[in-house]
């Protein structure tokens, strides 16, 4: 999307939308509402350390701000339901395999309780362990 503002062409990134009805209508929310969501619901499990980066936007974006809430959180529709991915990183000596269980089941709980929506599969990448 581009907008004209002060002069200056400025160019802005589309923000998706995840869109479902109900009896009163369509509802829409911001993937980005679904990763901070998703994110936070990461954070407070046990053994996760923290979020792993993406890629190369969210390691520039890591500069700027270290700890922004849709790090290490991708989240996309299909026609079944939800499918979130995940990047963490691990406390050292922590089970990984209970860790990652859990992970799973917190953020499947948190996102359909506040949304009501199906999520079909959390998809957990282990990125690095910290001490």
């Amino acid at each position: 999307m581009r907008e004209f503002e002060g002069g200056a062409l400025m160019y802005r990134r589309r923000e998706t939308m995840v869109s479902f009805y109900n009896p009163f209508g369509k509802i829409s929310m911001s993937e980005n509402y679904f990763a901070e969501l998703v994110g936070y619901a990461a954070k407070s499990t046990v053994g996760v350390a923290g979020m792993a980066t993406l890629g190369p936007g969210d390691s520039l974006k890591n500069i700027v701000q270290p700890d922004f809430p849709e790090k290490g959180v991708r989240v996309s529709e299909t026609g079944a339901g939800l499918c979130i991915e995940l990047h963490i990183k691990v406390a050292y000596g922590i089970n990984v395999t209970e860790t990652v269980k859990s992970l799973t089941s917190n953020v499947k709980y948190a996102v359909e309780q506040a949304t009501g929506l199906d999520v079909k599969r959390v998809d957990v990448s282990v990125d690095d362990v910290v001490s």
